[in-house]
């Protein structure tokens, strides 16, 4: 189990966060095999118990989408033990995954984001310039959470106008700073020293003790603001992200140059988006084309 958490961490540099996920996801089966297998290794279990062990999941409450996730865990971990050569075929080979519906996430529109970022506080503290900078980065780059809290006080080039990240696989990139979000920055930064003149900790976005943003806070940012202007039942990070996008594609983005502000390895992790753009297209094809009228 140490040789696989050091190749999904080195070798296929997934992030903490993904290879705490999988992990969490064997010690599961391991702990349901222990129960009805004894101590018989991960190795030889045949893909009988781990049939038995998906409809346990089942019945036990866990969705299509979770139990896919945890049963690539395990797919991921057989992997690792066939290219060690300690087992000659992987139990999953011939698996299939359940079927989900199509998970549709529907992004804020441009009212609510205007509505939202014309509303700041003009004296808001250290916390709350905090705070609009977090939502404004978001919206405007649409950065991932993980890449935003992993922001250092060096990656920042604002002569340049550009913002290096560390994205997923450990993969940099380049994000261009909108114009108008300058002034926040140096409002920000002249606070952020304010309140913590002694701190010398490297990243840009702290908590209110001055310790390293946690996922927690960022999500309970994103969330208490955007209740401010949305009904919306989801309200997070990744939601931001993906407005960005739509927005983007709606205005007449290239979806390459999309695929690259994003940080995705492939165009099919970026076609999701579309389905708002053709929405949107359809939207503008019903009030401008002359049959319509008909």
């Amino acid at each position: 189990m140490e040789q696989f958490e050091k190749y999904l961490s080195l070798e296929k540099q997934y992030s903490a966060h993904t290879v705490k996920a999988y992990l969490r996801d064997l010690d599961q089966f391991q702990e349901y095999c222990r129960e009805g297998h004894g101590n018989s290794p991960l190795a030889t279990m045949p893909y009988s118990v781990i049939r038995s062990w998906i409809i346990s999941l089942m019945e036990s409450g866990y969705g299509n989408r979770t139990v896919n996730r945890k049963i690539a865990s395990l797919k991921s971990y057989y992997k690792f033990l066939l290219r060690k050569g300690q087992i000659t075929s992987s139990p999953l080979s011939a698996h299939r995954p359940l079927k989900t519906d199509r998970k549709l996430e529907v992004p804020f529109s441009v009212q609510e984001m205007q509505e939202l970022l014309s509303g700041w506080d003009e004296d808001a503290g250290f916390e709350g310039l905090r705070d609009q900078l977090v939502v404004e980065l978001f919206y405007t780059s649409g950065i991932r959470r993980a890449e935003l809290i992993g922001i250092r006080m060096g990656d920042l080039d604002l002569p340049g106008g550009t913002l290096k990240v560390l994205g997923k696989r450990n993969k940099q990139r380049i994000l261009p700073l909108v114009q108008s979000m300058r002034p926040l920055i140096d409002r920000y930064l002249k606070a952020r020293q304010e309140d913590f003149p002694e701190l010398e900790s490297q990243y840009l976005f702290l908590s209110g003790s001055g310790n390293k943003m946690y996922e927690t806070l960022v999500y309970r940012i994103i969330n208490r603001y955007l209740s401010k202007v949305s009904e919306k039942a989801k309200k997070s990070p990744h939601i931001l992200r993906h407005t960005f996008a739509t927005h983007m594609l709606n205005q007449g983005a290239d979806m390459n140059s999309v695929k690259e502000l994003l940080g995705h390895a492939s165009l099919a992790s970026t076609q999701v988006y579309t389905h708002n753009s053709i929405a949107e297209l359809k939207r503008i094809h019903l009030e401008s084309h002359p049959r319509n009228e008909e």
